[in-house]
């Protein structure tokens, strides 16, 4: 046997073209995920976000309340702020002809609701949270959200005489029969009073036109001081946040952030769109009757024939040494990558000069070497590579 010349294996790729092709391949999958980044982004931006400021009794800014305040206190009502429930609680138990205001009820614990069931007084319940419903006004449950400049639609006093008001995003609720309902948008009103052990308790869905940005806007300024102005004082209740751990009876969900929820979708929406992408078919194997039968031997007698009428040797021995490669590794159990990898010539070229004794430059130029010069050659190359594969298999 004639040993094909020896020639140093193929020089491995570099740094630059493996990432090169690793782009080429992956570069779909990461323009969808930074389109749903960029989308997730601009939703994060477009949502109406809370101050801390907001409905703040001691404010000036856009989403403080401090006009109303001062605007109350000008018509002869004292209004005391409290910045947690103990101070609420003393404040009223001076004066139980108080009406407490409850701003950003978020923020109180079960034990500061079961404080404030047991006070006395009305009060005044602005966009409270589902917890503080059940503590303090049974019976009155949400009911989803409205908007628009809505008409009052009761016989209650403080709203009649405020006339219309504008709502933006405000909740709406269900209430139990005996209660006045006001502010009816779609159904649902926006405002509900009813009788809670003796005293009047009134729930606003929306804070929003008592704001120094909005009192101005309808009759928002008006039903506000009817509503503070019922009373002789008033104690406004803006709990700071509670500490760490000492959050209320909210769910998992309640409790989640709504950026993590939103990123949550954007990967469930990420993955659906990369498994129908990769999935190429959406339904079983069509099989098509093929026009005409071609046996495996013609097949290949016919692309041989293609190579030598263009004069591609070159490309008919880079067909014979990957074949010979792949076939040559599955018996040396190596995996399926190892053919196609030039990192792994020396480990092939070792195990298959283990196996049959044959010299590793031998074998190295016929796996790796450089094409055949003419048909001779590209036959000897044939032949020797069928015999290592022979050797290999029988060894």
């Amino acid at each position: 046997m004639t040993a094909v010349q020896a020639a140093p294996p193929a020089a491995p790729e570099t740094a630059r073209q493996v990432a090169r092709r690793r782009w080429r391949r992956s570069r779909g999958v990461l323009i969808v995920l930074l389109a749903l980044a960029v989308i997730g982004v601009v939703l994060a931006a477009l949502r109406p976000t809370v101050r801390a400021e907001y409905l703040d009794p001691e404010s000036p800014g856009q989403q403080g309340t401090r006009a109303l305040v001062e605007i109350t206190r000008q018509h002869g009502t004292l209004v005391t702020v409290a910045r947690s429930v103990s101070a609420a609680a003393g404040a009223m138990s001076t004066n139980p002809d108080t009406l407490l205001v409850i701003a950003r009820s978020d923020r109180l614990t079960s034990t500061d609701l079961a404080t404030l069931r047991a006070l006395p007084g009305d009060r005044l319940l602005l966009e409270p949270t589902g917890d503080t419903l059940d503590e303090l006004a049974p019976g009155v449950e949400p009911d989803g959200v409205t908007s628009g400049t809505i008409s009052p639609g009761c016989s209650l006093p403080a709203a009649a005489n405020a006339g219309s008001i504008g709502l933006i995003g405000g909740q709406v609720y269900r209430a139990p029969a005996g209660a006045t309902k006001c502010y009816i948008g779609d159904g649902r009103p926006g405002l509900v009073q009813l009788p809670v052990n003796g005293a009047n308790v009134t729930v606003f869905g929306s804070g929003t036109p008592f704001t120094n940005e909005r009192l101005t806007d309808d009759g928002g300024a008006a039903l506000g001081m009817n509503l503070l102005g019922s009373r002789s004082n008033v104690v406004w209740l803006l709990p700071a946040p509670p500490p760490p751990g000492a959050g209320g009876q909210k769910s998992f969900t309640e409790l989640v952030p709504f950026g993590v929820k939103l990123a949550v979708l954007q990967a469930v929406i990420a993955v659906v769109l990369v498994a129908l992408w990769r999935a190429r078919r959406l339904g079983p194997v069509v099989v098509e009757p093929l026009p005409v039968v071609v046996r495996s031997a013609e097949a290949v007698e016919g692309r041989a024939r293609l190579y030598r009428s263009r004069g591609a040797g070159d490309r008919a021995a880079l067909a014979l040494r990957a074949g010979a490669l792949e076939r040559l590794t599955a018996l040396l159990g190596m995996p399926k990558s190892a053919a196609s990898d030039p990192a792994m010539a020396n480990e092939i070229i070792a195990g298959i000069a283990a196996h049959t004794g044959e010299p590793h430059a031998a074998i190295g130029a016929a796996l790796y070497g450089p094409p055949p010069m003419d048909d001779v050659e590209l036959v000897r190359l044939s032949g020797y590579l069928d015999e290592l594969e022979r050797q290999v298999r029988s060894a």
